[in-house]
């Protein structure tokens, strides 16, 4: 099966001397284990059951060539560790949202989701609009060493949940609030405080007072990760910040040449 078939097929659904330089993934007869970091807390749901429901596709499409291990949230690697745990081979894969790379490129915030970008009406089309210019994303990954796909989506999110009312922009001023990619850096022209944390980490961080409120994804999961609490009680669900966040699968180059 083609490589890039086989990861676009699995995607969808939710040299020998190459492989010398990954951190020891058990090869024996062909067969390949191969480890997964992700960003999610273990069974959270959508991201982290995605997360796990693509490895199984993968290891099934694989015919017995790969073991996909899924490691979740701190497992292995830190929440937000992923981008380089699959980049200097520590994990063949990794799956997460690519805006909390802002700081490898900028470039990252198209892939998952921008403030005013693609509503979630267009979600179906816009796996055709980013899958197509494939070069682009191998252009921006390339230096490194990693291979983006898509790999979900979560639908629109909320703006999140707030310790206090805000009732105009001013209320914004001061606070302290958990919420990656491109929405942190309005959120600080308005005065605000961005903090960039892992989905687990955001309960803890609330319950201390280290955040005032947070962003996640949505009433059901913002539920399950304990943010809707006493600590952020109150919610503002219309938001443009991410209109349609989408999810990547990162994939190592070493590890992708080994597909042939």
């Amino acid at each position: 099966m083609k490589r890039r078939s086989f990861l676009k097929t699995a995607a969808a659904g939710g040299s020998a001397a190459a492989a010398s330089n990954l951190s020891s993934p058990a090869i024996s007869q062909g067969f390949k284990e191969w480890r997964m970091v992700t960003s999610w807390p273990k069974g959270l749901p959508g991201l982290g059951t995605g997360a796990e429901r693509l490895a199984e596709r993968i290891t099934a499409l694989s015919g017995g060539r790969i073991a996909v291990k899924v490691y979740s949230a701190g497992e292995l690697v830190p929440p937000l560790g992923t981008f380089d745990a699959v980049a200097d081979g520590t994990a063949q894969l990794g799956h997460d949202a690519a805006y909390y790379h802002l700081g490898k490129s900028e470039g990252c915030a198209f892939y998952t989701s921008f403030p005013w970008g693609f509503h979630r009406k267009r979600n179906r089309s816009l796996g055709s609009v980013w899958q197509r210019p494939r070069t682009l994303w191998d252009e921006l990954y390339k230096p490194f060493g990693i291979r983006g796909f898509l790999a979900g989506n979560t639908g629109t999110q909320m703006l999140g949940w707030f310790s206090k009312e805000i009732n105009s922009v001013d209320d914004l001023k001061g606070l302290k609030f958990r919420a990656p990619g491109n929405q942190g850096k309005i959120l600080r022209k308005l005065g605000a405080t961005p903090v960039v944390l892992a989905g687990g980490e955001i309960f803890p961080a609330l319950q201390s007072g280290a955040i005032d409120g947070a962003e996640w994804v949505g009433p059901y999961n913002d539920s399950v990760a304990r943010i809707s609490t006493r600590s952020a009680n109150i919610t503002i669900l219309t938001a443009t910040t991410s209109p349609a966040p989408r999810l990547q699968l990162m994939v190592n180059e070493e590890a992708w040449a080994i597909l042939g």
